[in-house]
């Protein structure tokens, strides 16, 4: 899934893959669904503050480009979607979050309660505007195993 699909370019370059893309344009920006079809891919318009309609399949992958910068923006939670993205994510699932340093800092602050792991990150280029600045960080949600202990208990 792509959560912040412009012109469906994500899923264009995984068209060689067997895989699908959901591109999501959000409702409070332009509307490129048009272009999004004409390349022959797949995708609906969303509002980021709302629950997405996942059933019947969630995502191995999701691609969030700043994304949270512009829900916090509107003055939606973060901490919110990321709950949201925890639902729509198979275990064993990655996230590609692109945003600001800070943003990333607060997704981190998470991770150990939403059981996910970070894999990779990426730190803006020495030098750039603290403002304009862009990190990655790459998560896996790991899969909750209850472990033994815990199953004596019943």
């Amino acid at each position: 899934m792509d959560m912040k699909a412009s012109m469906g370019s994500f899923a264009a370059a995984l068209k060689d893959k067997d895989v699908w893309v959901m591109n999501v344009v959000p409702q409070d920006g332009p509307n490129s669904l048009k272009i999004i079809y004409d390349r022959g891919l797949i995708g609906t318009v969303h509002d980021w503050c709302e629950s997405f309609s996942t059933y019947p399949r969630t995502y191995d992958l999701i691609h969030a480009w700043t994304i949270f910068s512009s829900i916090e923006k509107r003055g939606c939670g973060a901490e919110d979607l990321l709950l949201e993205i925890d639902r729509i994510l198979r275990p064993t699932g990655f996230v590609i979050i692109r945003d600001s340093p800070s943003i990333l800092e607060l997704v981190k602050k998470y991770l150990p309660a939403l059981h996910w792991e970070p894999v990779a990150a990426v730190d803006p280029e020495p030098g750039s505007d603290q403002e304009d600045a862009e990190a990655a960080l790459l998560i896996q949600k790991k899969l909750w195993v209850v472990d033994q202990s815990r199953k004596n208990l019943r």
